[in-house]
Order: C-alpha cells, then structure tokens, then sequence
C-alpha cells in the first residue's frame, strides 16, 4: 500500500466530512430529501474509501470487494427505504 494513497483517502474522508457537516448545519432549504440522499451518498464514498483504501480490498480478490461494496449497498439502501416510507406516513405498527 503506498502511502500517498493513504493520504489522498484520508483526505477524501476528512472533505466530505466537512461536506457533510456543513450540509447538517447549514439548515439546507432544498428539501430534507434531497439532503438525505446526498449524506447517504457521501456515507457511500466514505464506506468505499475506507474499504478499497484502508482495508486494502483494491488488492483483494474480486469475491470480497463485491461482498463488501454489495453489504454496502444493501445496507444504505435499506436506510433509504425506511426513510421514504416515513415519509410518507406509513405508521410503523399496521396490520
């Protein structure tokens, strides 16, 4: 692993931190959708870097990046899923 690429991910990581905070402080007017799927989609480029760069998955075998990307994936997409069905008012307890 060269270290230069450490560095350029770490600081990939610490600026969409700082996106992303900015992004939760600012009181964004676009909507709380919008600003929801870019953070999930800056949570996304973050879970990447940390797996491609700092778990060294870039090197790995092809089966284990995937599953990881693919767990990823799944796993933000189901936070998509439940928060566009609280959006749109679905009590959590309907039979």
């Amino acid at each position: 692993m060269h270290v230069s690429r450490l560095n350029r991910a770490w600081l990939m990581l610490l600026a969409i931190t700082g996106v992303t905070f900015w992004m939760g402080e600012s009181g964004s007017s676009v909507g709380s959708l919008v600003v929801a799927l870019a953070v999930l989609g800056q949570a996304f480029a973050k879970g990447l870097l940390v797996a491609l760069d700092f778990l060294e998955l870039r090197e790995a075998p092809a089966l284990w990046r995937w599953l990881v990307i693919g767990w990823l994936a799944l796993v933000l997409g189901l936070v998509v899923l439940a928060y566009a069905l609280g959006l749109q008012g679905i009590p959590s307890g309907a039979t």
